[in-house]
């Protein structure tokens, strides 16, 4: 019998699917004007191991290419073994307040003399040059990120030429289709360059070309990547004739080109591959297809991903026009879906800079066209590694992070040597900068590199996967980097002599200093050191519990979590970010390290440390909004921790503002790239992670819906987002912020605890209960802060939080569950 509840249901269900969903004009970065001569204006394609970036030029287009393993230098070591002996004097002058002294002799005794990290290089760039091309009209280019595929087309003597380009995920080869509508129309000429010295470019018959190099020497290190891109053409009538380094296209239908680049890289202490015979055996296996199955098993790869997740806010007259003008317009304009648009790229970044089985993105993704690019384009692991990553778990991603989890157990071998020679520890460390031949010795100046968290930090990716995943074989896989992570702790903690801690001597908060300490960023005991290694204590103790090993580890463990300092509010209302009360709050640095402990750790909540949390927002009111763009990414991410959607979406504007407006801040370029500036593409994947925090969090114990709507995005609907504990957020549609529809599936099974903004009622069956004791669902234990100190000039009060309502469900796997409004 069909009731009218059901009916009711039903039209409730089916709503968001027929007034909402994301349409291709909402997913495509378009432009009327080509790129120039500008790196950051062209448009960046890539399949996790090349990348290009396609300018879109009509007489003369240029694909710049980037293949992950082409990095200077070759398998090598940092350390500085004089660190051991140095260490106790490095102490002994930072707990007498020394600073300045203790960051001199670090840079003497601790910093390495060896290389700072290598470079990741680009290979060169394709160039198509179209005779007679100038006097064009009806320009126009775009990005389609619902396919991964650009375009570029515009009209000559009446005829319209059209160019399309993909990197593709199931070939591995660029691919770039050349046509018109009218027969014989098509003639250019396809040669490569590179800024290598002493490369190879040669013709190889009449259809291909080939690039040979080898990467730079730098800093004392040989470089010995070996690098071969072969470019070869197929074409539809018309003639192909030669040069010595270029080939020749003429009065052809069309043109096909494909481009495969290899090098000799196996892994970080392997360079015994043969690049020329990899290349060759991608392009030879590709070229085999016609261009329309490339192009569709390309599409079917990428959708299979990029499908898996719908944003929509909404749509308004300012969609309609070019991107770059939407940008310029954005902060003073009401433009729903560029948000949404710049949330989906973010995630279209990730599925063409990071694949199985490939490099991480680095600093720049995927994409890189100098040769000395800005910090080496190297991987920053004080926040900006870890940032780029932060969109993986939670906009269902999740095989995407392997990359960086398989790069974190490389740095757990090679960090045991660093633990061991420069500080006579256990297990494994690294310290705030990596790269291809994972170095984990400390660079750049104690300032900087003394930070010793690299590995801390980057092991809790490991756990995150496994809480978002459940996965106990892949857990049963990592632990040894988890306990590795903690034994270096366990040997490096040492007591300070005037407070009744252990604390990291010498540690800092990432490149920040207070005018107190002489301007040194050494310290003992920082906020963010003590956070980090309680995160590193509580995965390592937990997962030994799940795993039943190593009982007594863990207990060792638990008695020196008992040490650690606790969190502390300093006189100006703030969480202190040392252990002495020196933050001013005229200190607008663009790291705010000490509230990693809001995000992405959970020690700071507002239901059960609502001081700490009270004293986080003041800390992130006095840094203020406007800084570099990964800061502004981070920002969006705490603000909507705060549960605060209007100064999140705040921050979106601020990150969404052309790059130069700024005033001494970041921004975003009109390829939608995020500025530091220059480029860096960690602010894209924060703020992409930020838009989700907004929508869905689920690291506090529950998976909560809607915690920071702004007022500007009131009403709309996603699908496919997750949670903790393998809940998929399949459906979710909300109006004046309020909750009306949420369809959750649960993959693993177990107790689905939810924190919504409005009353709900379970559709079907099921039995929705009042929340009584802790979350039974052991991904989703929380272990508990301690109680902060706070300071007697503090005058803190408590944050009002919006009412929610808390429900338990007990889940079946791969049931699929449905909550509406209760009327």
């Amino acid at each position: 019998m069909v009731t009218l509840k059901k009916v009711i249901c039903t039209a409730i269900l089916l709503a968001p699917f027929l007034f909402f969903g994301q349409q291709n004009s909402d997913l495509k970065l378009w432009y009327d004007e080509p790129s120039g001569e500008v790196w950051e204006n062209a448009l960046p394609i890539g399949n996790g191991r090349i990348g290009a970036m396609v300018y879109g030029n009509v007489d003369k287009d240029i694909f710049q290419l980037n293949e992950h393993t082409v990095w200077s230098g070759s398998p090598n070591r940092n350390d500085n073994p004089d660190a051991l002996e140095a260490l106790p004097e490095v102490r002994e002058l930072i707990f007498k307040g020394e600073y300045k002294a203790a960051e001199e002799l670090a840079n003497e005794k601790i910093i390495t003399k060896k290389s700072h990290g290598q470079m990741f290089q680009p290979v060169g760039n394709l160039e198509l040059s179209f005779p007679n091309h100038h006097n064009y009209q009806d320009y126009y280019r775009e990005l389609d990120i619902s396919k991964a595929i650009s375009k570029t087309s515009y009209q000559l003597n009446g005829v319209t030429y059209t160019r399309e380009a993909f990197v593709s995920l199931a070939d591995r080869v660029l691919v770039i289709k050349i046509s018109a509508d009218e027969p014989g129309k098509v003639s250019f000429t396809a040669n490569f360059t590179t800024p290598h010295l002493e490369p190879r470019i040669e013709t190889q018959g009449n259809d291909q070309l080939s690039l040979w190099g080898k990467t730079s020497d730098h800093e004392g290190v040989e470089g010995k990547v070996e690098f071969n891109a072969l470019a070869r053409i197929k074409t539809t009538n018309g003639t192909v004739t030669q040069t010595n380094s270029s080939v020749e296209v003429k009065n052809a239908d069309e043109a096909v080109i494909m481009v495969s680049i290899a090098t000799n890289f196996n892994s970080y202490h392997d360079l015994s591959g043969d690049e020329t015979e990899r290349a060759k055996a991608y392009l030879d296996a590709a070229f085999e297809k016609d261009y329309d199955q490339l192009k569709s098993d390309h599409i079917k790869k990428y959708q299979k991903l990029f499908d898996r997740v719908v944003l929509d806010f909404g749509s308004s007259e300012a969609s309609k026009l070019p991107t770059d003008e939407r940008l310029a317009n954005f902060r003073n304009t009401n433009d729903p879906s560029f948000v949404s648009l710049y949330f989906q790229f973010g995630r279209y970044l990730l599925i063409s800079s990071s694949q199985p089985g490939g490099q991480p993105a680095n600093l720049q993704g995927i994409w890189n066209g100098r040769m000395k690019p800005a910090w080496d384009s190297k991987y920053t692991i004080n926040i900006n590694a870890e940032m780029n990553y932060w969109p993986a778990e939670r906009t269902n991603l999740s095989e995407l992070h392997e990359p960086f989890l398989t790069m974190v157990q490389e740095l757990s071998e090679t960090g045991k040597e660093t633990a061991k020679v420069m500080y006579g520890a256990r297990g494994w460390m690294a310290h705030h900068n990596t790269d291809i031949w994972r170095i984990t010795g400390p660079i750049d100046g104690a300032f900087w590199g003394i930070w010793n968290g690299g590995g801390a930090w980057t092991s809790q990716h490991l756990w995150e996967h496994y809480l978002y995943t459940g996965d106990t074989s892949f857990l049963q896989s990592i632990y040894p980097a988890l306990k590795g992570a903690a034994e270096f702790y366990a040997d490096f903690l040492v007591d300070h002599p005037n407070y009744p801690y252990l604390v990291v001597a010498p540690g800092n908060s990432p490149e920040n200093a207070p005018e107190e300490h002489q301007g040194s960023s050494i310290t003992a005991g920082s906020t963010m050191d003590n956070q980090l290694v309680l995160d590193v204590f509580n995965t390592a103790i937990k997962a030994s519990k799940i795993l039943g090993k190593d009982e007594a580890f863990a207990d060792s463990l638990k008695m020196l979590r008992k040490q650690l300092p606790p969190m502390q509010v300093g006189k100006h209302n703030q969480l202190q970010e040392w252990l002495d009360d020196v933050d001013s709050p005229e200190d607008h640095h663009r790291h705010i390290s000490h509230l990693y402990g809001l995000f992405p750790s959970n020690q700071i909540s507002p239901y059960r440390t609502p001081k700490l949390f009270a004293a986080s927002k003041n800390t992130l009111l006095q840094r203020g909004d406007v800084s570099t763009g990964w800061s502004m990414g981070w920002k969006v991410n705490w603000w909507a921790k705060m549960q605060d959607g209007n100064h999140a979406y705040k921050l979106i504007k601020d990150q969404l503002t052309p790059v130069g407006i700024n005033q001494g801040g970041g921004g975003t370029y009109n390829n939608l790239f995020d500025a530091h500036p220059p480029f860096q593409i960690d602010g894209n994947f924060g703020c992409t992670s930020g838009i989700a925090e907004m929508l869905l969090q689920s690291s506090d114990g529950s998976v909560h819906l809607l915690p920071a709507i702004p007022d500007a995005l009131k009403s709309g609907y996603v699908g496919g987002l997750k949670a903790r504990g393998d809940f998929e957020l399949v459906s979710m549609e909300w109006k004046d912020k309020k909750l009306v529809v949420a369809t959750i599936k649960s993959n693993l099974g177990g107790n689905l605890r939810l924190r919504v903004p409005n009353a709900v009622e379970l559709v079907g069956i099921g039995t929705l209960k009042k929340v009584e004791d802790e979350n039974p669902n052991p991904l989703f234990y929380v272990p508990e802060t301690a109680a902060p100190i706070i300071s007697k000039e503090a005058t803190l009060k408590n944050l009002e939080l919006a009412n929610t309502f808390l429900y338990d469900l007990e889940t079946e796997k791969g049931k699929t569950y449905t909550f509406i409004m209760e009327k």
